[in-house]
């Protein structure tokens, strides 16, 4: 949807942003605290003491309950981390934090939001995006969008809809007026939660 792309445009504008895909790339990496559990749940997804992630989503693709049981280990974690984010931005003076998390609603984490903003573009974008990350494929993006909500149901239920869809100088026009509703205290503690918050 370009939720990266609007995660890295609030930073440029000295807003602390939590991202949760950010979190994980450490809990996975070798000395991460994902490594150990996934190791026992998932044997073949350890290599050179880090979890391989193209091996990890081998074990879990298609298989719900292998996908719950991975869910079980990481969610309480990145939890761990994303308080322990906030903890040092209230330190560091902030007011507002941006929580990026690719599956906000499905997961019931807008709980812990005061503001909820969607990232949307036409599906024929957001497929061409996706399948062009990495290690895509189709099969792996349908089984992306079997555990998302609907674009649709996912902006209504936001208080905000950023529109990525359109040129990026408008897609930044959005942010400056979502920027500007926040205190800006704010953005003065960004330069020593983003360096401190990892």
């Amino acid at each position: 949807m370009g939720k990266s792309t609007v995660s890295r445009m609030l930073e440029q504008r000295n807003v602390p942003v939590l991202d949760a895909d950010q979190m994980v790339h450490e809990l996975y990496a070798a000395g991460g605290l994902a490594v150990e559990p996934i190791g026992a749940a998932f044997p073949t997804a350890v290599t050179g003491g880090a979890v391989d992630r193209t091996a990890l989503s081998a074990c879990v693709v298609g298989n719900p309950a292998a996908l719950r049981q991975l869910e079980d280990i990481v969610h309480p974690l990145v939890k761990a981390q994303r308080c322990l984010g906030l903890r040092r931005a209230a330190e560091w003076g902030a007011e507002a934090v941006v929580l990026d998390i690719p599956l906000l609603f499905e997961t019931g984490a807008e709980a812990d939001c005061d503001l909820t903003v969607a990232v949307s573009a036409p599906p024929h974008i957001q497929r061409r995006r996706v399948l062009s990350r990495k290690g895509m494929s189709p099969e792996k993006l349908a089984s992306l969008l079997a555990r998302q909500l609907p674009d649709a149901e996912r902006c209504r239920k936001a208080n905000v809809v950023i529109d990525t869809g359109c040129s990026l100088k408008e897609t930044e026009k959005s942010i400056d007026e979502l920027v500007s509703t926040f205190p800006s205290r704010t953005r003065k503690a960004y330069s020593k939660v983003s360096t401190d918050a990892g």
